[in-house]
């Protein structure tokens, strides 16, 4: 029998904030195999084992650059160790820099942006310099340079938190606007059914199908429950098929928001700051009074 240890049992209650021992029974039914342990806890507990998923762990900023009439674009993720040092203004032109040096130069990697120039310096150079000035640790995470096949338009929200970029055609540029907006707020992962993961969607099977059954569905009715479930989560998790966020009538989709316009999204690049990070266990406070205390101690 596997052990199940206390570390396996934090680990699937980050995943998924299912209380401590239905984690535990999980991992115990699933015989320590991480991914089993949280399809059973879909199937016990419904979307509440997935709240970790969108759990943002880290600070800093997103940053975009659009060029050449809106034919040319870069979005960037810079990493921050407080949301203090996230609004510092050096650091906000650093990231700012950065995505217009990828939208112009086109660097491979973040290792190839740091060896850019950068006023009298290099990137890496600015990036070490900006670190001792303010004593916290920076870094770039992730970047992507885009040249439209139609024309690009972006959104940046919540304190540059979250940022977007979308290529498009047809249209006008207040649907380009409406389309970032909209991508910010729901957060679709792919553009289509296409880009979704085929293991995702047998993950999803799955479950319909052991909810149905567990249900006590008729085994005939399964497989009619099954796709219907699929094909509202797809609904969900691709821009087409989710509900317009400014929709009137609660009901239109961005597919039928496309074709009504006669345009067409191209694909798009979301960020979300910090996403799939740890974050630091103590915040800037609690930081500053356990070095109170320990000097008061001495």
């Amino acid at each position: 029998m596997v052990e199940i240890t206390a570390s396996m049992v934090k680990e699937l209650r980050e995943r998924t904030d299912a209380p401590m021992m239905e984690c535990k029974r999980a991992l115990t039914e699933a015989a320590g195999d991480l991914g089993k342990a949280e399809e059973i806890l879909r199937v016990k507990l419904g979307s509440k084992a997935s709240k970790a998923a969108s759990r943002i762990t880290a600070e800093g900023v997103v940053a975009i650059h659009r060029a050449n009439d809106d034919k040319l674009g870069a979005i960037i993720e810079i990493n921050c160790e407080t949301d203090f040092v996230g609004k510092n203004e050096e650091f906000l032109k650093l990231a700012a820099d950065c995505a217009a040096l990828v939208a112009q130069q086109g660097p491979a990697d973040v290792a190839a942006l740091s060896a850019l120039p950068l006023g009298e310096s290099t990137v890496d150079a600015t990036r070490t310099a900006l670190v001792g000035k303010i004593g916290e640790n920076m870094s770039i995470r992730r970047f992507v340079r885009i040249a439209a096949k139609g024309r690009l338009a972006s959104y940046i929200h919540g304190g540059a938190k979250i940022g977007v970029v979308v290529d498009y055609q047809g249209g006008d540029e207040q649907l380009g606007k409406d389309l970032a907006m909209h991508i910010a707020a729901a957060k679709p992962r792919a553009l289509d059914a296409s880009g979704i993961d085929s293991e995702l969607i047998d993950c999803e099977r799955r479950i319909a199908s052991e909810k149905a059954r567990e249900a006590g569905k008729p085994e005939a009715m399964i497989e009619k429950i099954v796709d219907g479930s699929v094909q509202k989560f797809l609904n969900e998790v691709t821009l087409l098929g989710q509900v317009f966020v400014k929709a009137e009538d609660g009901k239109q989709t961005i597919a039928q928001l496309l074709k009504s316009k006669g345009a067409a999204v191209i694909g798009f690049t979301l960020f979300v700051v910090g996403e799939g990070l740890a974050k630091r266990s103590n915040d800037f406070a609690a930081e500053v009074a356990a070095q109170a205390a320990a000097a008061a101690q001495k």
